[in-house]
Parts: structure tokens; sequence; C-alpha cells
């Protein structure tokens, strides 16, 4: 098992690790739309918020050496479901690949995300 950590993906809010690799199945912890740089949330609209954890969740897949194509399932978080369809639109332009995927409304989601997302992928 190894701990996978880039300074190009967000510094975890919590006790846990941006992912973990373990034989070849990478698990990712969820990912919010915070800059790696500053630490602060990117945007307000669900579109520019998935926008910004699609790059956070690439950098975690490029240091353990996958890509999106490896991602075999999400878990996505929307704080209002009226979102689902501006969520779609960014998602699908990184996961052309159609993980499977779950996606259910969250009451609230850390530092006031509106949109969180965790993947599994596999080398």
């Amino acid at each position: 098992m190894k701990k996978i950590y880039t300074s190009n993906a967000p510094q975890p809010v919590g006790p846990y690790s941006q992912a973990i690799l373990a034989g070849d199945t990478l698990y990712c912890s969820g990912q919010i739309a915070l800059d790696p740089q500053t630490g602060e949330m990117t945007g307000t609209e669900v579109a520019t918020q998935t926008e910004q954890i699609c790059k956070n969740i690439k950098a975690v897949l490029e240091t353990a050496g996958l890509t999106f194509d490896n991602v075999v399932k999400t878990t996505c978080y929307l704080t209002d479901m009226n979102d689902f369809a501006s969520f779609n639109e960014v998602y699908a332009k990184c996961f052309i690949s159609a993980p499977a995927r779950s996606c259910v409304a969250a009451a609230a989601l850390p530092k006031g995300a509106i949109v969180e997302v965790e993947v599994t992928a596999v080398s």
C-alpha cells in the first residue's frame, strides 16, 4: 500500500491522503474545487468548480502514473441536483471513457463546495 501525494492537487483538509495505491487499484479521496496553490475555493458555479476538480483529479492520477482512462468508478456529490446538467457537461469532457458512476445529493460539502468527486482507478 502506498500513499499518493502531489503538490499539484490541494492538501487534504482532514486526516486523510489524496489517494492510496493498493496493488493495481488507486482509491482517490473526494476532490472539491480547491486551488492547490492558494487553498481557496475556485468559483461559485458548478461548472467552474467541476473544472477545478477535474484538474485536481488529473494531477493525482498522473502522480500515480494513471489517466482518466484508468478510472473505473466515480462517486459524485452535488449540493443541488438542479446543477446535474451543468455538472454533466464538464464531467463528460474529462471522463470520456464513461466509468461507472453514482451521483447523489449532499446536504453540505467541506469548505462550502457545491460539488465533490471521488474516483477509483485501475492500472
